[in-house]
């Protein structure tokens, strides 16, 4: 398979996977011109790049675990792959309490502006967003507050 079918099965661009390629991240066989052949798990396989990515593991994080995405890795690589999975798993548990709290306070602000915020007055009043414009003083100020006060 070349560059551009894989590119597009996997959803990266022809760059990331020549990046990936250059990270160690994937091997790539070339053809006697030198063109770059896939084979179907490259896709399997950029697609999970990409989730980890996702989950902001570093390229070397990543690196770290492609031994565990081989058919049979060593039992010492294996273990030393599920460590640093366990230590992604652990950071990754409190990177979502911490986006769980952060959605939590927007929750909290959007509920304290809106009871203080009268309703549009014309179609006018609101932005191309659906926004209300104007509203209250005291509801920004309450909002400026709470802000401040969320940790």
């Amino acid at each position: 398979m070349r560059i551009g079918e894989v590119a597009e099965r996997a959803g990266v661009s022809r760059r990331s996977l020549r990046y990936y390629e250059q990270q160690g991240l994937i091997e790539v066989r070339r053809s006697p011109s030198g063109q770059r052949l896939y084979e179907e798990d490259h896709v399997r396989r950029v697609r999970l790049i990409q989730t980890f990515y996702a989950a902001k593991l570093t390229s070397a994080t990543i690196a770290e675990l492609i031994p565990c995405m081989e058919r049979s890795p060593s039992r010492a690589v294996a273990q030393r792959a599920q460590a640093v999975m366990e230590r992604e798993r652990g950071r990754l548990r409190v990177a979502v309490k911490e986006l769980s709290a952060a959605v939590t306070a927007l929750d909290e602000l959007i509920d304290a502006t809106a009871a203080h915020r009268p309703g549009p007055r014309s179609p006018r009043d609101s932005d191309p967003y659906g926004m209300v414009t104007g509203g209250s003083v005291e509801g920004e100020d309450l909002v400026r507050a709470r802000v401040c006060s969320v940790t």
